[in-house]
């Protein structure tokens, strides 16, 4: 029982059914407001670990950028080409699989890579 309520009861006053209504909406009050709060600050604490692992996904690529990246050349979209990918020992599917994981894991777009080659390597 509330204690409100329970202390009422033995003073021997008894509330009426406006004062229990709104002893019961301030409770709800409080509870929403603590869940607005909850929903607040878990927002927040998300942004600041989304913002915290992109810099540091950031950083990352730079240093591995000079050696993949495709030489920058001033050429229009006509004229752009991948050039030729020799695959050894491998499916395209695989190979394909195999590129977009790079360009993912480096953040280099894969119209700026060039792959030369790839070759399935068995383990031994």
């Amino acid at each position: 029982m509330n204690p409100v309520i329970q202390l009422a009861v033995e003073r021997g006053q008894h509330l009426t059914t406006a004062e229990m209504f709104m002893n019961a909406g301030i409770v709800i009050l409080v509870v929403f407001a603590v869940l607005f709060l909850m929903y607040v600050l878990i927002s927040i604490s998300g942004k600041i670990i989304a913002a915290i692992t992109k810099s540091g996904k950031k950083e990352a690529p730079a240093t591995a950028a000079p050696a993949v990246a495709a030489p920058a050349a001033a050429v229009s979209e006509e004229e752009f080409s991948s050039g030729s990918l020799k695959l050894k020992d491998c499916d395209e599917k695989t190979a394909a699989m195999i590129m977009a994981i790079v360009a993912d894991d480096t953040g280099i777009p894969l119209s700026e890579l060039v792959f030369k080659s790839i070759k399935l390597v068995e383990k031994k």
